[in-house]
């Protein structure tokens, strides 16, 4: 699903080459704004780092109108998310590596310092947050095992000095409401708090033709977030953070495809009305030590997420689909419950930036418990509470899986000389994984590790200018599919990165243009396919993968308040080697798009009487998909708009809002029959076209 195209023009937020993260104008009006990140450990100007790196700052994300993680992501060349399944369930692609549904993600989550550790803290409601940094090539060296494909650091607004807040209320088609609001409360000189949260439900914009009801809906999400910040001397620093998130919403709302056809959109027509609910609980304290040495930072993460559905199994209904539930003259529904809890421990020593050697090392330690019932049912009457019947029962999965995994890292720079910098990083991971049939009292376990090494060569060729060279790896564990599939473990992943690319600002910084090239050679290229028989998610391998790709992104200041971007990416893959499904050699890796284009402008003007209008479009084209080895399924290429034109004042603003406002219907994930199980293929419907009003007040 596509929540928003916004590419963040009025600080735009920079296309992911890591151009300045914002286009907010200084002092001259006619500049684009230095943005400072923490891509690499450090604090650092946007436009220095030799990574490719897309910043939102808090401007930004207003300006965008980012409310969740597929607000941004979709924004940046080469990166692409959908939504898929259940209410937390997303399918993120970076560089033609893909998400693995119930599985370790490409890309490495990490708030406010603290890892998040698994697949379903991807999609998550962004509100009262301070920056967004998106990097893309693999992180591994410094961010870890689910850092392949790259990582996301994600920082919440913190406490400050003065009271301070905002509230912002968000009314959209389908009765969307969503109401959001921050509040600093500075305790002391030295403890500062602020609190945080949303409310938000939708009776949804997606037709169930047979119960005349909207599946998309949702009930209930609201979260809570606290954040205390401790400075007791100049030597310590304490940051406590907890979250909580709870929701009810609508899931396992797939469409039966009869034609097969991947661009033939249909409604949903199960006789169960498919429902997602959860919890989800974060919590983290990190501290830092000031020595001299560096800065001792010590962080320790905690998460406890739920998530449960229940839904329709065949997708039909007993009038148009008589025959049942594989033809066997029944319906059937389905249910599955989720439950993670993780702890981590993160200990670095950092040494002074201002230092011509300059390293990072690190140890880190994780302990996860997941434990996953998955349930079919004979549906005699459509309501989902058959699923405790256990007359009723068609199949009972039940697992118990325990992951503890540690990693030692580090990282040298050292200044050559003034326009050269040489870096070397270097991590080894170690996981050691165990599942237990709860039915049968079966266990088995399995070991994965793999040593990460970085080496990047950055020359500044002068003021403003930047070229870099890098060789990269990334590790994806392995692990264990259902107990009872015919495919019971699957291969970890590993590949390595060959990149170079360039930074430049021209015309006293009204102009940003960054590009790159990479190669990536891939080995056991993890991907899935669903067990329909079994009710069971299938992880496998293809052997060998290789992926081209280009990126090219431009933003430039044209006039006082007139600011445009674009961006183009390319990543071809092609499968060079697969055991599993032979024959399939020279075809693209599944749910991955080619290339994806983005442009946009936007506009700020002063109205008179301290009031300033504004208006941004933005555009987002992506090009054919395919949904699996075979290829046989091809998404056609899709053209998305998003729209913004607002007035502000100094203390609030009012917007009106459009997504995908030429109503583009298409599959936000597909499968098909052959990779199913099913007797015929199933889509889910991306969200159709929004439009909205949203209000904001800042005090």
């Amino acid at each position: 699903m596509k929540t928003g195209l916004p590419y963040s023009m009025a600080t735009l937020t920079v296309l992911s080459m890591g151009a300045p993260a914002t286009l907010a104008q200084p002092e001259s009006g006619l500049q684009l704004e230095e943005v400072m990140v923490t891509a690499q450990r450090r604090e650092q100007s946007l436009q220095d780092v030799p990574i490719q790196v897309a910043a939102f700052s808090d401007q930004a994300i207003q300006d965008a109108g980012i409310s969740t993680t597929e607000d941004f992501i979709n924004l940046v060349p080469n990166v692409g998310l959908d939504d898929s399944f259940t209410y937390l369930n997303t399918l993120v692609t970076v560089r033609g590596v893909a998400q693995i549904n119930n599985a370790d993600s490409p890309v490495a989550i990490i708030i406010d310092g603290v890892p998040q550790n698994n697949q379903k803290q991807f999609k998550m409601n962004l509100f009262d947050v301070e920056r967004i940094e998106v990097l893309k090539g693999p992180q591994g060296a410094l961010y870890g095992r689910n850092a392949i494909g790259g990582a996301i650091n994600i920082i919440t607004r913190a406490p400050g000095e003065e009271v301070n807040g905002f509230a912002q209320v968000r009314y959209g088609e389908g009765s969307l409401v969503e109401v959001t609001g921050g509040f600093t409360a500075p305790i002391s000189d030295k403890v500062g708090l602020r609190l945080a949260g949303l409310y938000k439900e939708d009776d949804g914009r997606l037709d169930n033709d047979f119960l005349g009801e909207k599946v998309d809906y949702v009930d209930k999400d609201y979260n809570v977030r606290a954040r205390l910040t401790v400075e007791p001397s100049d030597w310590l620093y304490a940051d406590f953070r907890i979250a909580y998130n709870e929701f009810e919403a609508g899931g396992i709302y797939d469409s039966i495809v009869d034609s097969g056809d991947a661009n033939d959109y249909q409604p949903n027509r199960a006789n169960l009305m498919g429902v997602t609910f959860g919890d989800v609980l974060d919590a983290s304290m990190k501290l830092d030590f000031q020595t001299g040495l560096g800065t001792i930072t010590a962080i320790t993460g905690y998460s406890d997420l739920g998530e449960n559905y229940r839904g329709d199994f065949d997708f039909g209904n007993p009038v148009t689909d008589p025959g049942g539930f594989f033809g066997l003259g029944f319906q059937a529904g389905q249910g599955q419950d989720l439950s993670v809890e993780i702890l981590s421990q993160e200990l670095r020593l950092t040494s002074p930036d201002e230092n011509r050697l300059r390293y990072i090392l690190g140890v880190y330690g994780i302990q996860k418990e997941r434990t996953l019932l998955t349930r079919a049912f004979i549906d005699l009457n459509g309501t989902l509470d058959q699923i405790d019947t256990t007359a009723l029962r068609l199949i009972t999965l039940s697992e118990d899986n325990d992951n503890f995994a540690y990693a030692v890292f580090g990282e040298v720079s050292y200044d050559i000389n003034q326009q050269l910098t040489l870096s070397g990083a270097l991590r080894y991971d170690r996981d050691e994984r165990e599942q237990t049939d709860v039915s049968t009292g079966a266990e088995r376990e399995e070991d994965f590790d793999a040593w990460q090494p970085k080496v990047t060569l950055n020359w500044q060729l002068a003021p403003a200018k930047l070229a870099y060279a890098t060789y990269s790896t990334g590790f994806r564990s392995g692990g264990f599919n259902a107990p009872t599939v015919g495919m019971p473990v699957f291969k970890d992943e590993y590949l390595d990165n060959y990149e170079i690319g360039f930074k430049t600002a021209w015309l006293n910084n009204r102009l940003i243009v960054n590009g790159a090239a990479f190669y990536t050679d891939v080995d056991d290229f993890q991907f899935f396919f669903v067990e329909g028989a079994t009710a069971s998610q299938i992880i496998s391998n293809i052997d060998e993968v290789d992926i081209f790709g280009v990126e090219l992104e431009m933003q430039a200041v044209l006039t006082e308040g007139l600011q445009v971007f674009a961006g183009l990416g390319t990543a071809d893959s092609e499968i060079k080697q697969i055991s599993v499904f032979p024959g399939n050699e020279g075809n693209h890796t599944p749910k991955t798009t080619e290339w994806t284009f983005n442009a946009g402008f936007q506009y700020r003007t002063p109205l008179g009487n301290g009031l300033t209008g504004m208006a941004r479009m933005d555009y987002e084209h992506r090009g054919d998909k395919h949904w699996q080895v075979d290829n046989l399924d091809v998404q056609d290429p899709l053209d998305l708009i998003s729209a913004r034109v607002g007035i502000e004042s100094s203390g609030w603003s009012v917007t009106l809002w459009g997504r995908n406002i030429t109503d583009e219907e298409y599959y936000a994930d597909y499968n098909s029959m052959e990779f199913s199980g099913l007797p015929y293929d199933i889509g889910w419907r991306a969200q159709p076209r929004a439009v909205g009003i949203e209000g904001r007040v800042n005090f």
